[in-house]
């Protein structure tokens, strides 16, 4: 079962390096603030937790199918 991720939006600092590096995973709200795409739950475990290691504020969230935390 693949991992679900989430955006903390209250931790993101707007890096952009998820966005810059995953685009069809993450992208800019209005405020620009990380947001997940339509096509993230699609994306591959290795590059959820790619994402989740390079971003500098911890607010990418990994979760297992039982919904327990994943540390990336």
């Amino acid at each position: 079962m693949p991992l679900r991720v989430e955006v903390e939006q209250d931790e993101c600092m707007s890096s952009g390096k998820c966005v810059a590096n995953h685009p069809e995973v993450f992208d800019f709200d209005e405020e620009e603030l990380v947001v997940l795409t339509s096509s993230a739950a699609d994306a591959s475990d290795e590059v959820k937790i790619r994402a989740a290691r390079n971003c500098p504020s911890g607010a990418i969230l990994l979760f297992d199918e039982r919904g327990e935390p994943v540390e990336p």
